[in-house]
């Protein structure tokens, strides 16, 4: 009996030690898990900044229509071949089509006659001057005969004028040549269209080296929009890349239709990477007087429709603290109330100290 009792207590007290050598290293193991996850908590103190307000402005790529042309013909007729396509990029001077035209049969024939009557009257003035020579025939009659190469060597130069315009060839056609260079933005003919100068463009050639950004601003943003400022732009067309540029101008005057004001932001577009009609996303920002406590934007904490931050009192020691919004921006929050200047703010593990006080 008394043999059993010992070894009863032997195994009690075996299993006694046994419990407190295992709190023991659960206690180590949690204090040593605590330790590392104290370390990758961050913070930074809430300081006194201005606000900067930024605005987010839809808009889209336009042309320069300082650098774009609208290409009527100058003359009737039928388009025999066209040499560009829609996008091509020409040179000024290129020829982009052919066309066969009366009126250009009708240069042709006048500058034959013109060029007869040309000869005819320098052979009648060389006469003229031998005669005068010889006092056969008075000055006003050799003024005259200089008179008439004058005005036959003029009516040739005003048809030499129009052919060159209208792009005479020698074989009887007219070529059509682009008049300046770029890219080819618009094409209304093909081969065997008729062309009038009552009608509408053939073609349409733009200057793409400078486009224009043209933002939306409604009429609640307009304090915020002014010529000068700096703004971000993006594209979905490149994601990730973001796009500087300023303000140039803003319209006085809203669109009837959007009910906005457009403002205007010149980019260089050597690398041609604004296309036309292209959306964007413009944002601006603006520095005010007015100075706010302000945190990192990712030491927000939203939860039931309230915003929260994690505050570190002492060392390893947090409180929650629910804050109100002044306003915020990509990177900053500015706060209304809930948070002092000075305090340390968590920007790291915040979410997860936020559970554990939340659940306590």
């Amino acid at each position: 009996m008394k043999k059993n009792i010992y070894i009863l207590s032997v195994l009690a007290l075996t299993i006694s030690c046994t419990d407190v050598k295992d709190k023991y290293s659960q206690v180590q193991e949690e204090k040593a898990i605590n330790q590392s996850f104290f370390k990758h908590v961050k913070t930074v103190k809430a300081e006194l900044k201005p606000q900067e307000e930024e605005l987010t402005l839809t808009g889209k790529v336009e042309y320069d229509p300082d650098k774009i042309v609208n290409y009527v013909p100058l003359i009737n007729g039928v388009v025999t071949k066209t040499y560009f396509s829609l996008g091509d990029q020409v040179k000024q001077g290129q020829v982009l089509a052919n066309v066969r035209s009366l009126e250009v049969n009708s240069l042709h024939s006048e500058k034959s006659g013109l060029q007869s009557e040309l000869e005819v009257a320098r052979r009648e003035l060389k006469s003229a001057e031998s005669m005068y020579k010889d006092n056969m025939l008075s000055e006003s009659e050799l003024v005259e005969a200089r008179a008439k190469v004058k005005q036959a060597e003029a009516a040739l130069g005003r048809v030499h004028t129009d052919m060159s315009v209208i792009g005479s060839n020698a074989n009887g056609t007219s070529s059509i040549v682009s008049p300046m260079s770029g890219y080819i933005i618009n094409k209304n003919i093909t081969s065997g269209s008729t062309i009038s100068p009552d009608g509408e463009p053939i073609f349409t050639v733009a200057d793409l080296s400078k486009v224009w950004v043209i933002a939306n601003v409604y009429a609640s943003n307009l304090q915020f929009v002014k010529v000068g400022i700096p703004v971000e732009m993006s594209s979905l067309s490149y994601p990730g890349e973001v796009f500087q540029g300023t303000i140039q101008s803003v319209s006085q005057v809203f669109d009837s239709e959007e009910k906005v004001l457009k403002a205007r932001i010149v980019m260089e577009n050597s690398n041609l990477k604004f296309k036309p009609e292209m959306s964007m996303t413009i944002k601006l920002k603006n520095n005010t007087e007015n100075m706010k406590v302000s945190v990192p934007i990712n030491a927000l904490i939203f939860d039931d429709d309230k915003y929260y931050v994690i505050v570190e009192e002492s060392k390893e020691k947090f409180k929650v603290k629910e804050v109100r919004l002044q306003g915020h921006n990509e990177q900053t929050a500015y706060i209304f109330s809930g948070l002092s200047n000075g305090e340390n703010v968590v920007i790291k593990n915040q979410l997860l100290i936020y559970s554990a006080l939340k659940n306590k």
